[in-house]
C-alpha cells in the first residue's frame, strides 16, 4: 500500500513507523526540516520538506500514487486543506485526517466529512474521553477493549500481591464453576510476553485478558481486584476531555465536579452542563483539593492541558485516598514512565489518536482493532472466511505462527472462549492476538488482508 502521511509530529512518526515495519511504502511531508530529518534516520521511508496543504508540495510527494493520504498536522485549517487539494489530485485515494475543533466536529455530524472532502475523521481528545469511560464503566481495569458490539472485552488488569493467581501456571487457572476467561498477554517490565500454559503470573504484571462481557466482574475479582461502580467523579481540567467525559458521565448517572481555574471556560461548562458541579481554582491547590475531600472520590481524573501538573494532581489524588486515578500526558514516550508511577489510567490523544488510525487502516473483514500500548501488538476482531485454513477443524490442528492466539470465536450472540477444541466456521467472527512480527503470516492464515486495502 502507498501512504502519504502530511505531518511528522508524534502521531505521524509513531505511524510512518509501524506502516514501514509493515511492508507499506510510506511518504512523509512536514514543513519542518529537523522533523523531516529525524524521521529519516529512524525509518526507511520516503520524506521531503514542505508545507503538506501545497498542490505543488502533494504533486512532489506523489500523492497521485496514494492509496491512503493521512493529514496529522497541529492544525486543523491544515489538515482541511491539504484534504481539499488531495481529493482534487488523487479521487481515488482514501483520506483521514485528524481534526480537534468541537466546532468542525459538530459541523461534520451535521453535513457529513465526506462533503468536505474527507473520508475518516481522529479526533483525539473523543477518544480518550471514550478510553476514560470505559474505564470507569470497569475502574479495576486499566484498559478496556471491545468486540463484537461490546459482547467480548479486553481487560487489562494490573496484578495486586494479594492476588491468588500469582505464581500459579496458567494451565491450572479457571474460575471453578465459573465462567471461561483466556490470558491473551502479559506486560511485564515493559515487554509483552505471549503465554504458554506453564508461564505464571506475578505480582504487578499487566495482564490482557480476553473475556465475556457479562463476565468482567467475575473475571476482576478473580484477579484479585475490586469492581466496585463509580458514582463520584472529580474531573481537573474543563477542556474537550473533561467536557465529554463530564456529559456522558452524567447520562450514566454519575455524580460529576469539575475543577478549572480559567473562569471563562467555567461559565461555559456551566452553560452546556446540567447537574455537574463546576468549581474555579487551581487543582494543583492542596487547600482546595482537600476542602471538596477528593479523597473520597471513586475516581479522580486530570486531563487539563499540562502533562506535567496532570502527573502531579493525580498523585496528590492518590495520596489523599481517592478510590483510582488518571492522569493525561502528551508526549507518548512517558505514557511508560507515567504508568510505573502507581497511577490506574494514564492516557495520551496522541497515542488514542495512533490506535484510532489503526483501527480504519485494519479495513475490509477486519471489523475491530485495539493496539497495546507497546504498539508491536495489538488485537483484532474478523471475520472467517471460507478459504482460511482455520476454518472447518479444532483450532488445536492449526498451525498458528508464534506471536498469535485465538482468543475468541463469535457466533451470532453467542461467544465462545477458544480452546483447542474450538472449531470456526465460516461467518464467524474471531478475536485474535497478533505480534507485528507475524502480521502476514496471520493474513495468509485468514485469507484477508490485515491492512486497508
Amino acid at each position: 500500500m502507498q501512504v502519504l502521511i502530511i505531518g511528522a509530529g508524534e502521531v505521524g512518526f509513531h505511524t510512518a513507523l509501524r506502516l514501514s515495519h509493515e511492508g507499506h511504502r510510506v511518504v512523509v511531508v512536514d514543513s519542518l526540516p529537523e522533523r523531516v530529518r529525524q524521521i529519516s534516520e529512524q525509518m526507511d521511508v520516503q520524506t521531503l520538506v514542505g508545507q503538506g496543504s501545497s498542490p505543488a508540495v502533494l504533486r512532489t510527494a506523489g500523492v497521485h500514487k496514494a492509496d491512503l493520504v493521512l493529514v496529522v498536522t497541529n492544525s486543523d485549517e491544515v489538515n482541511l486543506a491539504a484534504c481539499r487539494f488531495a481529493r482534487l489530485l488523487a479521487p481515488a485515494a482514501t483520506l483521514i485526517a485528524r481534526i480537534r475543533s468541537t466546532d468542525y466536529l459538530d459541523f461534520f455530524e451535521e453535513v457529513g466529512a465526506a462533503s468536505l472532502d474527507v473520508d475518516t475523521v481522529i479526533n483525539p481528545e473523543r477518544e480518550v474521553a471514550t478510553q476514560i469511560m470505559q474505564f470507569l464503566a470497569v475502574p479495576a481495569a486499566s484498559s478496556v477493549a471491545d468486540f463484537a458490539g461490546g459482547m467480548v472485552k479486553m481487560l487489562g488488569l494490573k496484578i495486586p500481591p494479594t492476588c491468588p493467581n500469582v505464581g500459579h501456571p496458567l494451565s491450572e487457572l479457571r474460575i471453578a464453576g465459573g465462567p471461561r476467561y483466556l490470558v491473551v498477554a502479559i506486560e511485564r517490565a515493559g515487554k509483552v510476553i505471549i503465554p504458554r500454559g506453564d508461564d505464571v503470573i506475578l505480582s504487578d504484571d499487566l495482564a490482557y485478558v480476553v473475556t465475556r462481557g457479562e463476565n468482567i466482574d467475575l473475571v476482576v475479582e478473580h484477579f484479585g481486584l475490586q469492581s466496585q461502580p463509580v458514582r463520584n467523579l472529580v474531573v481537573v481540567g474543563g477542556g474537550s476531555i473533561g467536557r465529554l467525559v463530564a456529559q456522558w458521565a452524567r447520562e450514566r448517572g454519575i455524580k460529576i465536579r469539575i475543577i478549572e481555574k480559567n473562569e471563562a471556560r467555567c461559565e461555559a461548562l456551566v452553560d452546556q452542563l446540567e447537574d455537574v458541579t463546576v468549581l474555579n481554582g487551581d487543582g494543583t491547590d492542596l487547600s482546595l483539593l482537600e476542602e471538596e475531600n477528593v479523597g473520597a472520590a471513586d475516581v479522580f481524573a486530570a486531563v487539563t492541558d499540562d502533562e506535567e501538573d496532570n502527573v502531579l494532581i493525580a498523585l496528590l489524588g492518590r495520596k489523599m485516598g481517592a478510590r483510582r486515578t488518571i492522569a493525561r500526558v502528551a508526549h507518548l514516550g512517558y505514557v511508560p514512565l507515567v504508568s510505573s508511577l502507581g497511577l490506574d489510567l494514564v492516557v495520551s490523544p496522541r497515542f488514542a489518536a495512533v490506535g484510532a488510525i489503526l483501527r480504519h487502516l485494519r479495513a475490509g473483514k477486519v471489523l475491530a482493532v485495539a493496539p497495546l500500548k507497546d504498539e508491536d501488538t495489538e488485537v483484532i476482531e474478523v471475520e472467517a472466511q471460507e478459504t482460511s485454513e482455520l476454518v472447518g477443524k479444532p483450532l488445536s490442528q492449526v498451525k498458528l505462527p508464534q506471536g498469535s492466539l485465538v482468543a475468541a470465536v463469535i457466533r451470532g450472540e453467542e461467544v465462545e472462549i477458544a480452546t483447542g477444541d474450538t472449531v470456526v466456521h465460516p461467518g464467524n467472527r474471531l478475536v485474535i492476538f497478533v505480534t507485528r512480527k507475524v502480521l502476514k503470516k496471520v493474513e495468509k492464515l485468514l485469507t484477508v488482508r490485515l491492512e486497508y486495502f
